[in-house]
């Protein structure tokens, strides 16, 4: 799976959270992407069997959707906590942990996410 459909995977997760019935628009307006843009990645993720889309255009993620969502989703929550926890501006470690929530591997992210739990780190990456 290439980043952008990561994004959108962790965005449709983001908005469920929310309760309400998640739609083309409401990615489009949470992204700032372009309709036509949402509109042709919601085609190639359902078409991979990422996600659902009933008769009124609601949006579900399927089960091998939500957990690429999912992982994708505690990779940024975790290295936005750690990056704060480590001194960074909220706005700044957002914005760094939306990159490296892409490309670090599966491995590495372990093993920070493993360090700062051993030591607790004061509760860095609790979530």
């Amino acid at each position: 799976m290439h980043e952008s459909g990561e994004m959108y995977l962790e965005t449709i997760y983001v908005l469920g959270q929310k309760g309400d019935t998640v739609r083309s628009v409401d990615i489009s307006d949470y992204m700032e992407f372009s309709k036509p843009s949402v509109s042709r990645a919601i085609g190639i993720l359902k078409a991979n069997g990422y996600i659902e889309v009933d008769r009124h255009g609601g949006i579900t993620l399927t089960d091998a959707g939500k957990a690429v969502a999912q992982g994708i989703y505690e990779r940024h929550t975790v290295l936005t906590k750690i990056l704060t926890h480590l001194g960074v501006d909220e706005e700044v470690a957002e914005k760094d942990a939306c990159r490296m929530e892409h490309y670090i591997s599966d491995t590495s992210f372990k093993a920070i996410k493993d360090y700062f739990e051993k030591f607790d780190m004061q509760g860095a990456v609790k979530q």
